[in-house]
């Protein structure tokens, strides 16, 4: 399904689901998820892209070879300068989503895409000054209920994605929910008759 909402600047698929070991490779490359991130915000140039993240044309060239070669990204425009077509490259999806995977060296590259450990990095110096707002809460239940409340996350994740681009700051958004082994409480009235 193909939507356009005005963010970014042009149209694109709501989900893809990534099994391919070349996609999945592709997205690992810290260089090349921010390049994915970048263009969330509009369709962008290489040299716009290599701008934004100050690393050279060429090297980012590269990257968005790669990205384009697995489907990630692609061209979505382009503009006549000077007898040459400059082209403007944008996402496939507006969420992509790691399917289930079968070999271990496609679980090997997955455990390096840790978005929760990438937000830690970065939002270390707005902990530093005090302007970190997150969140931790841990609940014990069903799986049925994990599956319909990460689909609301997802979805306040694409509105977060999709708010009209302003102002001088840039916002991270992380969310994560993983089963843990943090203690829970035995159910009531377990465990009461020893206590009296």
């Amino acid at each position: 399904m193909s939507i356009n909402t005005g963010i970014p600047d042009y149209e694109l698929d709501d989900l893809l689901v990534v099994t391919a070991p070349q996609a999945l490779k592709a997205m690992a490359d810290p260089l090349r998820g921010r390049l994915l991130e970048l263009v969330l915000e509009r369709a962008a140039t290489v040299t716009e892209m290599a701008a934004a993240v100050g690393r050279p044309k060429s090297t980012v060239a590269h990257h968005v070879a790669r990205l384009v070669d697995a489907g990630l990204l692609r061209v979505v425009r382009t503009r006549r300068v000077r007898a040459i077509d400059e082209r403007f490259y944008g996402r496939a999806a507006r969420t992509y989503y790691v399917g289930a995977l079968s070999s271990d060296t496609d679980k090997a590259t997955v455990a390096t895409m840790n978005g929760l450990a990438e937000a830690a990095r970065e939002a270390a110096p707005a902990h530093a000054a005090d302007d970190l707002r997150c969140l931790l809460v841990h609940a014990r239940i069903p799986v049925e209920e994990v599956r319909t409340f990460w689909a609301e996350v997802q979805e306040v994740a694409r509105r977060f994605s999709q708010i009209p681009r302003s102002g001088d700051q840039v916002y991270g958004f992380v969310a994560g929910l993983y089963p843990t082994d943090v203690p829970t409480l035995p159910p009531a009235g377990v465990g009461e008759s020893r206590a009296r």
